[in-house]
């Protein structure tokens, strides 16, 4: 029979930035931090990998020589959160900004969705993307089937959004000149998709 205990909750005190970069730099994980707290962020899955993979082998065999391609070891911080965080396949055109290791100038950012992050990545995380002044493009990879959202800042300030679904579907990002089939992009990945 299980014993009904009650605890006193125990105030959480808040990190400091400094330290957060601190712990990130020792730890055996990688952590987002945003108002103060740490969160874990988990492994990817096979296809995650491949995906996150795939994407930026073919972004990076296109993108113009002044531009870079970074996996998801790259730290990017959002300063009007004040959030750090990893993409899977961060873009930086000419020279990174950086906070410290952080950068602060991507122009695309690719994120391959899971079930325990997709409502994050699409809302809250897209808002603070968002702010970032030098974001461009905003692509989304489903991994449980061949779907990508595609997300271009216009002119005017307004993202339009792009879906990718069919056999003969193509991810275009116009601020760098890419275009690569649907079909490279899932190549690879392990069933069911």
């Amino acid at each position: 029979m299980r014993n009904n205990v009650v605890m006193a909750s125990v105030p959480v005190t808040p990190l400091t930035e400094e330290q957060y970069l601190a712990i990130e730099e020792s730890a055996p994980f990688k952590s987002e931090f945003h108002n103060g707290r740490m969160f874990a962020m988990a492994g990817g899955s096979p296809n995650h990998s491949l995906l996150a993979s795939n994407a930026a082998w073919e972004i990076r065999g296109q993108i113009p020589s002044s531009c870079r391609v970074f996996n998801s070891d790259l730290k990017i911080k959002i300063v009007a959160h004040g959030l750090y965080t990893y993409a899977d396949c961060t873009v930086v055109c000419g020279e990174p900004e950086l906070a410290g290791e952080a950068v602060l100038n991507p122009i695309l950012l690719v994120e391959v969705l899971s079930p325990s992050t997709q409502g994050y990545y699409r809302g809250e995380k897209f808002a603070m993307y968002r702010t970032i002044a030098s974001l461009r493009e905003y692509v989304i990879v489903h991994q449980d089937r061949r779907h990508v959202e595609h997300h271009s800042k216009q002119a005017d300030g307004t993202w339009l959004l792009r879906d990718c679904a069919g056999p003969e579907s193509a991810i275009v990002i116009p601020h760098l000149n890419v275009r690569f089939p649907l079909e490279a992009l899932y190549a690879g990945a392990l069933p069911p998709l």
